[in-house]
């Protein structure tokens, strides 16, 4: 828009049909997230399940973690008869979405309260809606970047997120509503309730699948690299089979190794949940570097051109740390990979929390779900305020210690009990606080990323920022059997500490320009 154009026709911006399509998209991607994560706790805590085999189902969401992966192979690999009739993004659109509500009808087909098979059927169900639910964000993401001019991406972005908080709202406090309406409560477990909750999410899903077969597909940007043969797309397809192949391989090769290192592990240092991380997180790293070795093993004897592979994974990498070098790089990494540490480890075990304060699934709703979510979105306004009057370190900065320091208050309502009116007054400002530091970070995130990869960039920062957190996050449950409430809340509040410290060092050798 330029200077002089009236306000009215910036407002009417708003109902252009490429801007009102991101409210239904961002409908369409708030549903999947709380269906992995709270809903399913309170239900596998009514189903009977212990809080530390709640918590690691969280790790069915690590799907978001590792977008990075195959987000090169969904903007490069054409779907057969799908591409041609809808487009690149449309057709991956649609197959993602079909896929999510798939996936959320699996979850429905199974009692958690039964055999052991069926837990396990229910976690692969998860698995697959996470990795689902990231595809799909990963091609709105492109979508809304191609779709609309720079001066409109701040609108398209605003659009997406409200309608990505209603979905939210809908999978989070509506899933909640229905299953106690139907029947199924902490004291009278009904598997056929949760059943037919989630089925009304699958149905759910049926507006971004309309949005989509609706949507017009975008023009895609000059200069990004296509795939020209079908051997090329093959050999693609094909580094991303093998990586994740042998990522999988190091994981089931290795179980039994690690289960017995757990076990030592524990006894040795008298902490399981503390076990469990120190020998995980090195496992995670070992499939990771077996995954990359198998895709350089490709590239190696000739199967893959190593001119594709550098082109779509590794010339972004490289740009990032000749843009920033080596040493800020390092410090911008580890701020992302941490800076909601805080705020992810406590979440997951939230409502399981609140169910064990007595607090039942409609004032778990209306005071977390719904209101909850208010008070982020009033959050998100304000700090956007503040970070363009003070700055968007200073904001981040603001918001870190918001994040930590609210935490305290989960003590102080683990040790006051059952009481709606400090629910309520704790919710709210945990969750104003949440909103201020995520408009702080996601705005510091975006000016990290250079426009030339925006895709591939963005995936990598927002697959880091989740991938820790969540990754730890799936021991909070044990870790509260072990310290008990009050004690877990001060960790997570501990755990903030050191973001402070990175944000101070990232300040400090960052070259603060006017807005930052």
């Amino acid at each position: 828009m330029t200077p002089g154009t009236p306000r009215i026709a910036a407002a009417a911006e708003i109902f252009q049909p490429r801007v009102l399509s991101m409210l239904f998209l961002g409908f369409s991607a708030g549903i999947p997230l709380l269906l992995i994560f709270s809903s399913l706790s309170l239900w596998l805590r009514e189903a009977g399940l212990e809080r530390s085999a709640v918590t690691m189902f969280s790790w069915a969401a690590l799907g978001y973690g590792f977008k990075f992966v195959w987000a090169p192979l969904i903007d490069q690999l054409p779907l057969p008869l799908l591409t041609r009739r809808l487009g690149q993004r449309r057709s991956w659109l649609l197959v993602a979405q079909l896929a999510i509500a798939a996936a959320i009808l699996a979850m429905s087909s199974t009692d958690p309260a039964g055999a052991d098979y069926r837990l396990a059927w229910l976690a692969a169900a998860a698995v697959m809606l996470g990795f689902s639910a990231a595809t799909q964000d990963i091609v709105i993401d492109a979508y809304r970047i191609e779709s609309a001019r720079p001066e409109l991406q701040a609108l398209m972005s605003a659009t997406y997120v409200a309608g990505y908080r209603v979905g939210m709202v809908v999978s989070g406090a509506g899933s909640l509503y229905l299953a106690d309406w139907f029947g199924s409560s902490s004291g009278s477990y009904d598997f056929g309730a949760w059943r037919d909750t989630y089925r009304l999410m699958a149905c759910v899903m049926g507006v971004g699948i309309v949005t989509t077969l609706l949507v017009r597909e975008p023009e895609r940007p000059e200069g990004q690299v296509r795939l020209e043969r079908s051997a090329d797309y093959l050999r693609f397809v094909l580094v991303f089979l093998l990586g994740v192949s042998a990522l999988v391989a190091v994981y089931v090769l290795s179980s039994g190794f690690a289960a017995w290192l757990k076990a030592t592990s524990a006894a040795w240092i008298g902490n399981q949940a503390l076990a469990g991380l120190l020998v995980e997180v090195p496992r995670l790293a070992l499939a990771l570097a077996a995954a990359l070795a198998s895709a350089q093993l490709l590239v190696r004897i000739g199967m893959v051109p190593g001119a594709m592979v550098e082109r779509t994974y590794l010339r972004p990498v490289k740009d990032f740390f000749q843009r920033y070098g080596l040493s800020l790089a390092l410090w911008l990494l580890l701020l992302i990979g941490f800076y909601r540490i805080s705020d992810i480890v406590l979440g997951v075990v939230s409502n399981v929390f609140y169910q064990d304060m007595g607090y039942s699934k409609i004032e778990i709703a209306n005071a977390s779900k719904f209101f909850g979510l208010i008070m982020t979105i009033l959050g998100g306004f304000v700090g956007g305020l503040m970070a363009l009057r003070f700055g968007v370190i200073r904001i981040l900065l603001v918001g870190a210690v918001l994040a930590a320091v609210t935490n305290l208050l989960f003590m102080l309502l683990a040790m006051i009990g059952y009481d709606l009116f400090w629910l309520y007054l704790v919710i709210s400002i945990d969750n104003l606080s949440a909103g201020i530091a995520s408009a702080a970070f996601v705005a510091f995130l975006s000016s990290l990323t250079n426009v030339s990869f925006t895709a591939m960039q963005y995936a990598i920062f927002s697959s880091l920022f989740a991938l820790v957190p969540k990754g730890l996050g799936g021991y909070s449950g044990a870790m509260v059997d072990a310290l008990g409430y009050p004690s877990f809340f001060l960790v997570t509040t501990l755990l903030g500490v050191p973001v402070l410290l990175l944000v101070i060092g990232v300040a400090r050798r960052l070259e603060i320009k006017p807005g930052q």
